[in-house]
């Protein structure tokens, strides 16, 4: 049996990535960029349904350098990734979707250089090489840290560099429009809009944001337990929340989201199964994030109710968590030091968060991946992460 893994990767950075795209083209890159992947502390499903949240930027992150070439035929993308065995060459023009891993940098490029041809022309190709020590399928957003990164390194190649809001957005059409994934936009603008040392709380309803101080460690197990947003039951939640919304509205027309409506109400409404379940895992959800947040503007810590409520209301009223899932949160709140734990991310697998002191966190780690690899003959990754920066461009030559 393989020993647990506590930490395994090799850390990506601007000369990595740049010395890939040269061995690769040929050529220097003209930009470097970076984003971050995000956990959600607390507030899960609630993005679609106009509620709010409160990510983290984790310390992992993508990094995308590119560069523009002049093309005298078809215009293309041509991207290559360190982690990824197969290079793309794709068309930019009449850009589709291929389900492939470049799927996301096509569908920021493609509408960031055609809205640039008037100006640039319409015979210019783009060469992107990526590196990131986010592990796909984990929950962690690294499709929105590679849209993100994408966006404004490309965007800086244009000379129209965005901000970050305008970096997530973009991020977020792509992922929406052309992936075809119906997620919210806490993913793009936790990778965007995160600062060092704080949560940042999103009304997903209005696109408001602030942050509030957040000092704790968090934990982050990944459970190997790999799932895609395209091939989960995501889409298929999405659509029962959007029903459980219409319904409510025959009693309660105002209701603006479905997070806005209070439990009472839903309870009330006699709502069918499992429509019942997901609209009161939503209305109580987005309260927990309001008491969390609350909590962290008067100083205080995120408390063992909340995240375990949260968790609990993901195993059984969302029906998006799973065994492996349900004991590391169990295993983990049992050490001292731990003030929570919970499923991060859409669920169906992917990763948990322990929430708790550094020196707490760091001793239950050998322990919680030797026990779980026992138990599920799985061999996890763990490693520890503060709040940590956003999106940014790293250099321009």
């Amino acid at each position: 049996m393989m020993s647990p893994v506590t930490v395994a990767r090799q850390t990506p950075s601007a000369e990595s990535v740049s010395k890939l795209f040269r061995t690769h083209f040929g050529r220097l890159p003209r930009v470097v960029a970076s984003a971050p992947g995000r956990v959600n502390l607390i507030g899960e499903h609630i993005d679609y349904n106009g509620g709010e949240v409160l990510p983290i930027a984790i310390s992992r992150r993508t990094w995308v350098v590119a560069a523009l070439r002049e093309s005298e035929k078809q215009t293309v993308l041509r991207a290559v990734s360190a982690t990824e065995q197969e290079a793309c060459e794709v068309p930019l023009k009449g850009a589709a979707k291929s389900g492939r891993w470049c799927d996301y940098v096509l569908g920021v490029a493609e509408p960031l250089l055609r809205r640039a041809a008037a100006e640039l022309g319409d015979q210019l190709s783009l060469d992107v090489a990526v590196w990131s020590d986010i592990p796909p399928g984990a929950g962690l957003s690294s499709s929105a840290a590679l849209e993100v990164a994408s966006a404004l390194a490309i965007s800086s190649l244009l000379g129209h560099e965005m901000d970050a809001r305008d970096a997530a957005m973009a991020a977020w059409r792509a992922e929406t429009e052309f992936v075809g994934v119906a997620c919210g936009i806490m993913d793009q603008f936790a990778s965007a809009l995160a600062r060092e040392g704080y949560a940042l709380h999103i009304d997903c309803e209005t696109a408001e944001t602030d942050h509030a101080a957040f000092s704790d460690t968090v934990l982050i197990i990944d459970s190997a337990v790999r799932r895609s947003l395209r091939d989960s039951r995501f889409n298929e939640r999405k659509v029962e929340c959007a029903e459980a919304l219409s319904l409510l509205r025959q009693r309660w027309p105002s209701l603006v989201s479905l997070a806005a409506a209070e439990p009472d109400q839903v309870l009330a409404a006699d709502l069918p199964q499992p429509l019942d379940r997901r609209a009161l895992h939503v209305s109580r959800e987005t309260r927990r994030v309001r008491e969390a947040i609350t909590l962290l503007r008067a100083g205080q810590p995120l408390t063992r109710e909340l995240l375990v409520g949260s968790h609990d209301s993901l195993r059984d009223l969302y029906e998006c968590s799973r065994p492996e899932l349900d004991w590391l949160v169990q295993r983990a709140i049992g050490f001292p030091g731990v003030r929570g734990a919970r499923l991060t991310g859409a669920g169906w697998g992917g990763c948990v968060i322990v929430v708790g002191d550094s020196a707490s966190l760091q001793s239950a780690q050998v322990e919680l991946a030797r026990d779980y690899q026992s138990r599920f003959g799985l061999t996890p990754q763990l490693w520890s992460t503060a709040a940590s920066p956003g999106a940014r461009v790293e250099r321009t030559g």
